[in-house]
């Protein structure tokens, strides 16, 4: 059709353009009018992102505020696939993971992941490679702030500490056991991302939960002792060919002031540990205590008036009962008109079995629990075994006799600490302590609860125990290698035979010691264990020189002076 007036030529376009016109405009007013919240709400959430912001972490401490583990600063690298060129993936994929110490194969599917704008590449990665990150230019690579574990003593108290693994979240030892105190509750950030370069949008849009940061921890730990028993604890076990160790330092009110395990670990670099040095042993590991559980025997003895320190007994080498044959660790003539005192002191399993045949099964059961067995003790760490230590209703005919001198039931080392802390206490169990409290994030402390307690033996009974302990010490009995100049000592020695599980029966021996100073006035007591020694096996020899060495160091190290007293001699044998 043709139009012979330009005028309406004119007119009719006119009208077909405002016409066009007329839609773009109501489609900008639906864009930026009507539906204007609903586009930008899809805008914003292109660009944001959101961040997880753990909560710092609280700082363990020894007793004197020392830190054994604290929070430093650290970034978090993460990757948006979407923005990285999929022809670089290769390159920033074999460049991050050298950097970041990473597998390569797992970056390259990490940034690959289809559908995907955040993907977290790494944890507590120093602030200095997290600028070193951000300097290769690649784009759809990022950082955001984030903390990082530190154990600046290293493999010091590592085995008590533990560790926190990647997720954040404490691995072992005090840092999984009071996990949730610690950690304190993570906030989160809504952070802009760029949609040139995945960058953080320092003055975008964004919101912020704040995290509440975890509390510290202060223990009863004392690191300068802690480092010697773990010292002393290696070079024994390195001497003596032992399979492994442990050595407990505590007072007699249950604070414990060191628990060395030697294999150990450094916990800042926890993933590089075999799972045999990652284990507590002093709670986790349960042996045959030998014959330092026998002083549980002699004071049940004593606190039931059925012996004193001065009765006397006829102990041969060996004896039989019932179809079983027992005997002591060496052959001898018999102990004419033998001391209880002296029994203990020479350790014999024979003058033992004899001093307590008139003691009932279920009295020896009941001061065996009073004293810690076959429970946990309390101290509030993970994997803690209770032991052995089956009722009296399931003992054989036999079974009284080696479980009178410390066989065929096992225990934990702590659980054997807290016995001769009993003896040291006056004959009062307290409840082993590791924590002595808790501080906030500004340093203020909080005590812990006072431990539980209970009276065992009578302190008359303690005390007579703690004399006849000098003379297992002392130059007749089975370890004068555990002597102080200086200080009076009391300790008992334990040689027993291992029962190995993997094995089906015994093999090796264990060796310990467990002692106390000054034997006037406890101030501490120090009990060590050696697993498998295959160069010496017996406790007087390769246990007792290693308390001697760390309760040596810890009486100076806590300024316990001598008392400058005589022991009084140990009557062995009957004029």
């Amino acid at each position: 059709m043709r139009l012979k007036d330009p005028m309406k030529r004119l007119n009719a376009g006119l009208l077909i353009i405002a016409f066009v016109l007329s839609l773009f405009a109501g489609r900008l007013v639906q864009l930026q009018g009507i539906d204007s919240g609903k586009y930008e709400a899809l805008a914003m959430d292109q660009r944001l992102r959101r961040i997880e912001l753990p909560a710092v972490r609280g700082t363990i401490t020894d007793a004197s505020g020392r830190p054994l583990a604290l929070t430093q600063e650290a970034r978090g690298v993460f990757a948006d696939p979407s923005l990285i060129d999929p022809a670089k993936r290769t390159e920033v994929a074999a460049r991050l993971s050298s950097m970041l110490g990473l597998d390569v194969q797992k970056v390259l599917e990490a940034i690959s992941t289809p559908d995907s704008r955040y993907v977290v590449l790494a944890h507590s990665v120093t602030p200095e490679k997290g600028r070193l990150v951000l300097s290769l230019g690649y784009r759809g690579i990022g950082v955001v702030p984030e903390s990082r574990r530190s154990y600046p003593s290293d493999a010091v108290a590592a085995n008590v500490v533990g560790f926190v693994n990647q997720a954040g979240d404490g691995g072992a030892g005090l840092e999984y056991a009071q996990n949730k105190l610690l950690k304190g509750v993570p906030g989160w950030q809504r952070v802009e991302i760029s949609a040139g370069d995945g960058q953080h949008i320092p003055m975008g849009e964004g919101q912020t939960q704040e995290p509440v940061p975890g509390q510290g921890l202060r223990l009863h730990l004392d690191q300068d002792i802690q480092w010697e028993a773990q010292t002393a604890l290696a070079d024994a076990v390195k001497e003596f060919k032992a399979e492994s160790g442990t050595v407990v330092v505590m007072t007699p009110d249950g604070r414990v002031l060191a628990m060395a395990s030697v294999p150990t670990f450094d916990p800042n670099e926890y993933a590089k540990a075999d799972s045999s040095e990652l284990q507590n042993r002093v709670v986790q590991e349960a042996f045959e205590p030998g014959s330092t559980g026998k002083v549980i025997t002699a004071g049940a003895l004593l606190e039931e008036g059925l012996v004193t320190p001065e009765s006397t007994f006829d102990v041969p080498d060996h004896l039989w009962k019932y179809d079983k044959k027992f005997k002591d660790s060496h052959e001898h003539e018999t102990y004419k008109n033998i001391t209880f005192g002296g029994i203990l002191a020479k350790s014999s399993n024979v003058g033992t079995i004899m001093a307590s045949e008139n003691l009932p099964d279920d009295k020896l059961y009941n001061y065996l629990t009073a004293f810690g067995f076959g429970a946990e003790t309390g101290v509030g760490l993970p994997g803690e075994t209770r032991g052995l230590l089956h009722p009296p209703s399931t003992w054989s005919g036999t079974d009284r006799y080696p479980i009178s001198f410390g066989q065929t039931v096992s225990v934990n080392s702590l659980q054997m600490a807290s016995v001769y802390a009993t003896i040291a206490n006056g004959g009062v169990r307290v409840t082993p302590t590791l924590v002595a409290g808790t501080l906030d994030e500004d340093g203020a402390f909080t005590a812990a609860p006072a431990p539980a307690s209970r009276r065992v033996i009578s302190e008359a009974t303690s005390h007579q125990l703690i004399r006849m302990l000098e003379g297992a010490v002392g130059r007749e009995g089975t370890a004068p290698a555990a002597q102080i100049p200086g200080y009076r000592v009391a300790g008992k020695t334990g040689t027993a035979e291992r029962y190995v599980e993997k094995a089906g029966g015994y093999k090796g021996y264990t060796a310990s010691f467990a002692g106390m100073a000054p034997a006037d006035d406890p101030q501490l007591v120090v009990q060590v264990v050696l697993q498998d020694p295959k160069k010496k096996y017996y406790g007087g020899d390769t246990a007792a020189p290693v308390f001697q060495k760390v309760m040596s160091f810890a009486l100076k190290s806590r300024k316990v002076p001598p008392t400058g007293t005589v022991a009084p001699t140990l009557k062995m044998f009957a004029d």
